[in-house]
């Protein structure tokens, strides 16, 4: 496969939503992208990514970060760009677009990495506040590498997935041409392999300061003498990757491979909390727990679970990607937050959730909308606000990528 290479409570009615950004008045606006940082206004949603625009059939995986320093107030949103077809295989690639006004408007969309006609995405980006480096790592594959045939082991190694990271120094304007780091990264006998999606995380207290920590997935194979086929969820497990430099060099954390059937680990989000302990929040893909989301503990940086995954018994949720977020509020400690859907049967109902004990127990949560909604990415905008990028839509879940503002104070 070829590298990928650089290319230069409802809170909102998704009527509204879906037609642009919505101010603090309720008055639906044209599309964000279309206006200025003066007309915006104190704006609550506005529409990052549309499918059927671009040249690009649907936008999907969205993921979002802040920019440090003296480009702080700056968000840089991510997302596939899948070019023919919603399928997560096929000709994809990931574009970005940057915020200077907190998610009101957006710059025009850019490429960041383009595989030419293979598919590159689950794009995770982290900032490394001391230099204010914009790290993002992304997986590919072959177009016509799908996830099952990767799973039963059909392809070699390189039409297989990969894993790259590139960078940027001015907060998301320009990028660096991908770097591959799959030998650094992946095991030989793992056959399935996914980072994030959604931000990385920064380790800002404790002996591991300044560590970059990337959840990660991927799926091994069974035994030579098992009639198993490597696709059953049984074989999905989840590790972490961890930089020491800033993202120059990387290496394996911790790996969950029990291939018990109880807890599948998938996609997985995590957040530093305040005693300083790493928290892994997962997809269970088709566990026999009675619930769809897993979590973790780590004490030493990422590098090791202090207990395997266990199910999150408080989360009412389909089986799906979530984000979390640590949040903080005027110098102190906020809620650590979680975003996924709330309706267990169906992609529907974003709903971000509350814990004041560390991840041990959760509120119910705010609802966002009643409307489809799938994958999404949390970010702290300023002390007192929170953001929210996820997938939304009137019929379905893929039509947008909508970014919505959130007060803090809200969400406790």
């Amino acid at each position: 496969m070829p590298s990928p290479f650089m290319r230069g409570t409802v809170l909102v009615g998704l009527a509204a939503l879906l037609s642009g950004c919505v101010n603090s008045t309720g008055a639906a606006e044209r599309s964000a992208g279309e206006r200025s940082a003066g007309e915006a206004g104190d704006c609550e949603s506005s529409v990052v990514f549309r499918s059927g625009t671009g040249g690009y059939h649907t936008f999907r995986i969205p993921a979002v970060v802040a920019a440090p320093g003296d480009t702080a107030g700056t968000l840089i949103a991510f997302a596939e760009a899948r070019r023919n077809a919603q399928a997560d295989t096929g000709d994809v690639d990931v574009v970005t677009r940057r915020s200077t006004d907190g998610g009101c408007t957006w710059s025009p969309m850019e490429v960041v990495a383009d595989a030419g006609p293979d598919t590159v995405g689950n794009p995770v980006p982290v900032v490394v506040p001391e230099t204010g480096r914009l790290v993002l790592l992304t997986c590919g594959n072959a177009a016509t590498a799908t996830e099952e045939a990767i799973l039963q082991g059909d392809h070699p190694q390189a039409a297989g997935r990969r894993v790259y990271v590139q960078h940027s120094d001015n907060a998301g304007r320009t990028w660096s041409s991908p770097t591959e780091i799959t030998d650094q990264v992946k095991r030989q006998d793992w056959r399935w392999y996914a980072t994030g999606p959604g931000h990385g995380l920064v380790l800002t207290q404790g002996p591991h300061t300044g560590r970059l920590v990337i959840p990660a997935n991927h799926s091994t194979a069974p035994p030579a003498d098992s009639s198993a086929t490597g696709t059953e969820p049984r074989y999905y497990g989840g590790h972490s990757l961890l930089s020491d430099d800033g993202g120059t060099s990387w290496r394996i954390g911790y790996v969950d491979a029990t291939p018990d059937g109880r807890v599948n680990v998938n996609e997985t989000t995590a957040a530093q909390l305040p005693d300083g302990r790493v928290y892994f929040n997962a997809r269970d893909q088709h566990g026999t727990a009675p619930v769809t989301r897993a979590h973790a503990y780590s004490s030493d940086g990422g590098q090791s679970l202090d207990a395997p995954f266990s199910p999150a018994e408080d989360v009412i949720a389909p089986i799906i990607e979530g984000s979390v977020l640590q949040t903080q509020q005027g110098g102190q400690v906020g809620p650590l937050l979680l975003s996924a859907p709330a309706d267990p049967k169906a992609r529907s109902h974003m709903t971000v959730r509350s814990s004041t004990d560390n991840g041990l127990s959760w509120t119910t949560g705010l609802h966002l909308t009643t409307h489809p909604a799938a994958y999404s990415d949390l970010v702290q905008v300023d002390q007192n606000t929170v953001g929210i990028l996820y997938e939304t839509g009137r019929s379905t879940a893929y039509e947008t990528i909508t970014f919505t503002r959130l007060p803090l104070d809200r969400l406790r």
